[in-house]
């Protein structure tokens, strides 16, 4: 009883806290409670909070915060990827069998034990919901028929993957450091399935603890999900039962804020301790700020829009390249993105095995115009874009909107939140998307998968990649990506990516624009705040405050 009356005290003295910081008025606190990271983040893109179902840059943040994986990778060297669950790892002869060892008295936030039968159930599970992620497990011969054999629990502390290929070792492991590889609490997921009707697309009777894991939580991080309000509030709680570095803080409270110069505002004020979506003149004021203090990372994230090639006028070749000459790539570069990130124009990211950093577009109207001609749309011709409306991609799409007039194109923009921008684009419904792709694993397979690979290029289609989403049918690249993914010598591997980026800098109907630099304004009361080099590995568990 008197367990149940302090557990209960607890909630709440937090759930006063969470009011306060909440309170619409900002002049209701003077600061932060001390032992908690009040952040400001955009996260309008969260659809689910189910590793085996979310493939949004805001979720995966949440998520390497409160789930634990096999394997890891190592933020200080992205060369490497270290053990989490597993204490050691080995792999067979041929290539195909990779068995991990879990390290010993391991538990859940529940308190049930971690044992090989949740890593089997979790890789189960991920592969069966067939969700958006569900290709970075099934691209290794796994399915819903096989996986039980395929993804199993050799003894309570043994879990051996069998894959279909001798793949690169270090694209297999890296792969095990995604979302979708995240260990969930079987026991506890067991407990809260929801029975479904089969049918021919889903033929399982029970939907795997789907609708609980959208707004619930069953992992082993350094942090447990408390709640999840859309666009209002994600908070986290320090989870004790986590076996490795216990977190400093008890809680971490992360506030929907689109706007930058909000953001400021309050960092400014001490309502908040982060700001993390600053636009270029925010971050000049912060930067001049007594007590505030400003940090960034490279990232391996791309802003970039395509066009879908369902749309007749955006299918034709000449039209493909006459976009990527119609955008004014050194003015976003000076001022839209000025401290937030580098012009880029490949779908690799500077940092990956054979990365180029090939720039051969410039804004020319002239160019532009000539290839509209030979396309027979010498008048131009209007079509819409789906836009995010938060920064800098609705200034993008608004310099883009300009310079696409010029050549005569009028650009229609759609705002709306993630949630809604990024549905109708894995629907394929869009005629031009605006958003970013962030690696979902430092592997240059992660991006040229989904750039490059798109084996049924039907509505029905199951490797919802890029590729697939824009309706583009790159046969020949397709062959090459898989190829590339057999190589074991480096240099010849990175060779393939180099040609890969060449011909779709070439010819793809995809424009990149940039690579994101984060940063991030925060308080000085804050200590240990690090961004790290991928949109999963912004830990914030080191993090500790005055």
């Amino acid at each position: 009883m008197m367990h149940s009356l302090n557990k209960k005290m607890r909630l709440l003295t937090s759930s006063a806290a969470m009011a306060l910081l909440l309170a619409a008025a900002p002049q209701a606190f003077a600061a932060t409670p001390a032992d908690t990271l009040v952040e400001g983040f955009a996260f309008d893109d969260i659809i689910s909070l189910d590793p085996g179902e979310a493939f949004e840059l805001s979720t995966a943040e949440i998520t390497a915060n409160t789930y634990s994986k096999l394997v890891g990778l190592d933020p200080s060297d992205t060369s490497k990827v270290v053990g989490e669950l597993a204490e050691s790892w080995t792999i067979s002869d041929d290539g195909m069998t990779y068995t991990f060892k879990l390290k010993s008295g391991l538990k859940f936030a529940s308190g049930n034990p971690i044992t090989a039968e949740d890593v089997a159930y979790s890789f189960e599970r991920a592969v069966k919901l067939d969700k958006s992620p569900a290709f970075l497990l099934t691209q290794f011969g796994l399915s819903g028929d096989n996986v039980a054999e395929k993804a199993k629990a050799a003894d309570e502390g043994t879990f051996v993957l069998t894959v279909d290929k001798a793949y690169a070792p270090t694209f297999v492991l890296n792969v095990l450091t995604s979302t979708v590889a995240s260990v969930v609490d079987k026991k506890l997921v067991s407990e809260n399935v929801k029975p479904v009707t089969p049918t021919a697309e889903y033929k399982y009777d029970n939907d795997f603890g789907n609708e609980f894991l959208k707004t619930g939580y069953a992992g082993s991080g350094p942090f447990k999900i408390r709640e999840w309000r859309a666009n209002e509030v994600v908070v986290l709680e320090r989870n004790d039962n986590y076996f490795g570095e216990k977190a400093k803080l008890a809680r971490v409270i992360y506030r929907h804020m689109k706007e930058s110069s909000g953001q400021r505002l309050a960092l400014e004020n001490g309502d908040i301790d982060v700001a993390r979506n600053l636009e270029p003149g925010d971050i000049e004021a912060v930067s001049k700020k007594e007590g505030v203090a400003t940090t960034s990372a490279p990232k391996g994230t791309l802003y970039y829009f395509s066009l879908n090639q369902k749309n007749p006028n955006l299918a034709k070749p000449e039209v493909i390249e006459a976009f990527k000459y119609l955008v004014d790539y050194d003015a976003i570069g000076e001022t839209l993105i000025k401290g937030i990130g580098t012009i880029h124009q490949t779908f690799l990211p500077s940092g990956q095995l054979g990365a180029l950093d090939d720039t051969p577009y410039t804004f020319d109207v002239a160019k532009a115009k000539e290839l509209l001609a030979k396309a027979g749309l010498a008048d131009g011709f209007t079509v819409t874009m789906d836009v995010r409306n938060t920064q800098p991609v609705t200034g993008i799409a608004e310099n883009v909107q300009q310079t696409l007039a010029q050549a005569g194109i009028k650009l229609e923009i759609i705002p709306g939140d993630g949630k809604q921008t990024l549905t109708k684009y894995r629907a394929r419904q869009h005629d031009i998307y605006i958003g970013q792709w962030g690696s979902d694993y430092f592997d240059p397979n992660s991006n040229a998968e989904t750039f490059t690979f798109n084996p049924d290029n039907s509505d029905e289609g199951k490797n919802k990649t890029l590729a697939w989403r824009n309706s583009w049918d790159p046969k020949e690249l397709s062959t090459k990506t898989q190829a590339a993914l057999l190589e074991k010598d480096s240099a010849a591997r990175a060779a393939i990516y180099e040609d890969l980026q060449k011909q779709v800098l070439a010819a793809g109907p995809f424009v990149v624009v940039f690579q994101q630099t984060e940063v991030a304004g925060y308080s000085a009361k804050v200590k240990d705040f690090k961004l790290g080099p991928s949109f999963d590995t912004n830990f914030v568990y080191t993090v500790s405050k005055d």
